[in-house]
């Protein structure tokens, strides 16, 4: 990476003579102005004449720095009237090195730069600043050193400018100074006053003499849900809170800011002939034939609703030019969203007590059509109660039994006599066989088949059956008939209902446009666009000229 070259600076103190004091009367060069003095030593002043007068001025060295011509001096003269700053000189002594010029001084090296058509102020990079090689044996001049300038050693005249020149010179730079510093103010206040201040008055015009004054009225509503039968369980405890509702209020907000809320407002009320009035500003206006996107964006910006999660509250503010109208699309509004609440948990209440019902009904059938099948073995066996008839069969059966247990008791004792009677043996031997077959027979009709091959037993057994069955179906109609009134009890629990905080009201004065904030809001977001791009342009500049 290369540098530009870099000169020293030195000051030159004028002296009378070498190693004299310097005159009380002359003027001390100024760094910028002063020439590259040669480091050849003065010749010796001759001696003061008399009476005061002043010496003759003492021959001038052949090695000395040549006095410029008349033309030279009026350049060199014009070019320092300019105002020319220090960092501008040393530049153009710069690029006066950089051509191979000997230039005297910094304003010589700007008069030298200009009469070879070259711009000594144009920006370059470091690259450029670097003298390419092009074989010469010339070798670059190195500043500071002398320059030969012929028989005339005298310094130049030009550059020994009195007291109240510099002054003037001075003057004049302030006021130059002063001049450029007025006219970038100017520029400044009059970019200000077009890219801020125009447009900023120009927003206040709108806003306090154009704008159609808009009337705003506000509604707050709450969706709640029914209270739980259990009020002591947990679930009743949240499901009474705005957090069992929340979804539901969300839904219905997005529902209100929705199209088809915008197009039913259209189609009830005419919203997009309302604002396509005459009596509405242009920039508010609707067009007659404007599509429902442009409605939509219309509608938004008129019809705003806000949700407050922390209180279920949900906000609402319509817009209109009219009270009249502004109130009755709330109205509008309010009852849309009391229709769509509903909707929300009709489905779900729906399906319960449609389920519940479906297994009612089906449990009812299963249970009577036990009953026909219990009453038809009931018709089959040409008995009301089988089990009675069992029960009375086996106690007849006991009873001949001890019957039968008492007669052989008295044949024992018959034949326990030496001599018994024979007849009174028979008889009861008679009655024992009797008893005996009596018993089988009871027996009998319990086990084996009757006309109908089938037997009491097995009829009771089907009975038995039937009635298990039929006590089975009426416990499962029993939990049906409950389980379709819980069914109820929750779907009436799930009712949502909209609830009015603030009934909507028709408002007495305009509320929009709202002058003075908006204008203030346009002049901060005109200034700080102004201020952003005059930073970035300024920082670009700054990265360009680096």
């Amino acid at each position: 990476m290369t540098t530009k070259p870099k000169a020293k600076k030195f000051r030159i103190r004028r002296t009378g003579a070498l190693g004299s004091p310097a005159r009380a009367d002359a003027p001390v060069q100024d760094p910028v102005e002063a020439p590259i003095a040669s480091p050849t030593p003065a010749p010796a002043p001759q001696e003061a004449s008399v009476a005061g007068r002043a010496a003759p001025a003492p021959a001038a060295p052949q090695d000395a720095v040549k006095a410029p011509d008349q033309a030279t001096d009026q350049d060199i003269d014009a070019i320092r009237h300019e105002g020319l700053t220090g960092r501008q000189l040393r530049m153009a002594r710069r690029v006066a090195q950089k051509h191979g010029l000997a230039p005297t001084s910094d304003f010589d090296a700007v008069r030298l730069l200009r009469a070879k058509g070259i711009d000594p102020f144009q920006r370059s990079n470091m690259l450029q600043l670097v003298v390419p090689d092009d074989g010469s044996d010339e070798t670059p001049v190195q500043l500071p050193q002398t320059v030969p300038s012929g028989d005339n050693t005298l310094p130049s005249t030009d550059l020994m400018s009195s007291a109240n020149e510099r002054v003037s010179g001075i003057v004049m730079i302030q006021r130059d100074i002063a001049k450029r510093r007025r006219r970038k103010m100017a520029l400044l206040i009059s970019r200000i006053s077009f890219f801020v201040f125009l447009p900023t008055l120009l927003a206040g015009y709108y806003f306090y003499i154009i704008a159609t004054p808009l009337y705003a009225t506000n509604s707050e509503f709450i969706i709640q849900q029914a209270e739980s039968a259990g009020a002591g369980s947990l679930g009743s405890m949240f499901g009474s809170s705005q957090l069992a509702t929340v979804q539901d209020s969300i839904a219905v907000q997005g529902y209100l800011t929705s199209r088809e809320a915008m197009q039913r407002l259209d189609e009830d009320l005419g919203f997009k002939a309302h604002f396509a009035r005459d009596e509405i500003d242009a920039i508010q206006r609707l067009a007659p034939d404007a599509t429902d996107e442009q409605a939509y964006k219309l509608y938004k910006r008129n019809v705003k609703i806000g949700y407050d999660p922390t209180e279920g509250i949900i906000k609402m503010e319509v817009i209109a030019a009219d009270p009249e109208s502004s109130e009755e699309w709330a109205r509008k509004l309010i009852s849309y969203a009391e229709a769509r609440v509903d909707s929300i948990t009709q489905r779900v209440r729906e399906d319960q007590m449609k389920g519940a019902r479906e297994s009612f009904e089906e449990a009812l059938a299963e249970r009577d059509a036990a009953l026909d099948r219990l009453v038809e073995i009931q018709r089959t066996i040409e008995t009301i109660d089988p089990l009675t008839e069992v029960a009375t069969i086996n106690s007849q059966v006991a009873q001949r039994q001890t019957e039968l247990q008492e007669k052989e008791l008295q044949l024992q004792a018959l034949l326990d006599n030496a001599q018994p009677n024979a007849a009174r043996v028979e008889g009861v031997r008679a009655d024992i066989r009797r008893l005996e077959a009596l018993i089988t027979s009871l027996r009998t009709q319990l086990t084996v088949a009757s006309n109908d091959g089938v037997s009491l037993a097995t009829k009771n057994a089907e009975l038995r059956r039937a009635e298990i069955d039929l006590q089975t179906r009426d416990g499962l109609l029993q939990g049906a008939l409950q389980q379709m009134e819980t069914a109820r009890i929750e779907a009436n629990r799930q009712v949502r209902y909209l609830s009015l905080g603030v009934s909507p009201t028709a408002p007495d004065e305009a509320a929009y446009p709202r002058k003075f904030e908006n204008t203030l809001l346009a002049f901060i977001i005109f200034a700080g666009i102004y201020l952003m791009v005059s930073l970035t342009a300024s920082i670009l500049r700054e990265q360009v000229t680096s």
